[in-house]
């Protein structure tokens, strides 16, 4: 009688063993690892954002549960001025901002990658402001654009020009906030940019020399296609950045004068935790989050179809 099968089935089931082992420690390692995040996800994102989806239909001033309102917050929103006023300055500092971000986030990383005494400072100089807290920020810029006592109106008296409302003005707060939000925000195109530049092979750059291609010539040939897809990513980034525009406004203008700095994010805390309107509050971020998503598909698929995506 042969004993060559039990032996083999017994090995056969101490490596089965051995293996599911194994793989219950990668899974309890992978778990441990990866658990923190996810609860971290789960609490303050996804969790909130289901609570909100439902609050959104209720007319709840977050002291209370609220009764059941159905669609009548969002149908508000189509006769909301204040929110239409909220739209107006979003897209606005939209259009300018990212545009305005690439194409000098894009120039300055060139200029940056040069080697030449100081250009590690040079390059932080462009940083700095990005890292640095927004309410200081804020606070700070809130000096240099007093109407009375600012810095800028104390240049313009002494070059001669008329003093300007500046940030207490309704037809110029919002571009001055633009330019305050552009100055914060764009070192980040510049670090993103510059690091792509350098990714890019010395050997193409020379060849390109060598056949005489100018700087024009290697900036729009070489240069320009080969940072395309980081293009896309900061475009993304700089429009989710730009939709979540809120604490230069609080620490400047508090949305005036006369709602011209109001923007989505701003009027959904104004509504919140102002007014205490915290269901209508939440129809609008769940207006502003679905604008989002279109906007950020629309724009994926643009750039696939242009080949800038695979």
């Amino acid at each position: 009688m042969s004993t060559t099968a039990p032996a083999l089935s017994r090995t056969g089931g101490a490596d089965g063993r051995r293996r599911d082992r194994r793989k219950l420690a990668d899974d309890v390692a992978g778990w441990s690892f990866a658990g923190p995040a996810t609860l971290v996800i789960l609490g303050f994102s996804l969790i909130p954002m289901a609570w909100a989806l439902a609050l959104s239909f209720t007319d709840s001033d977050l002291m209370s549960p609220g009764r059941d309102v159905g669609l009548d917050n969002y149908r508000a929103l189509l006769h909301d001025p204040v929110f239409h006023q909220a739209l107006a300055n979003t897209g606005l500092l939209v259009a300018i901002y990212i545009p305005a971000s690439l194409a000098a986030g894009l120039l300055v990383a060139v200029l940056l990658n040069r080697k030449v005494r100081g250009i590690g400072f040079y390059r932080a100089c462009f940083l700095v402001p990005y890292i640095a807290s927004a309410t200081s920020a804020g606070l700070l810029m809130g000096y240099i654009f007093d109407r009375d006592f600012g810095l800028m109106n104390g240049l313009l008296v002494k070059l001669g020009l008329p003093v300007q409302g500046l940030l207490s003005s309704p037809s110029q707060a919002m571009f001055v906030l633009t330019l305050i939000f552009f100055w914060t925000r764009f070192g980040f195109s510049v670090v993103i940019y510059l690091a792509a530049i350098q990714e890019i092979s010395k050997e193409v750059v020379e060849a390109a020399a060598i056949d005489g291609a100018g700087r024009w010539a290697t900036f729009r040939h070489i240069i320009v296609p080969s940072v395309r897809p980081m293009t896309i990513f900061l475009a993304v980034w700089g429009l989710i950045d730009a939709l979540q525009f809120f604490d230069l406004v609080m620490t400047t203008t508090k949305g005036g004068p006369a709602n011209s700095t109001v923007t989505i994010v701003y009027y959904v805390w104004q509504l919140a935790f102002t007014f205490f309107t915290a269901g209508y509050g939440a129809a609008v971020a769940y207006v502003l989050f679905a604008g989002t998503l279109l906007l950020i598909v629309v724009g994926m698929l643009i750039a696939r179809r242009k080949g800038v995506l695979r």
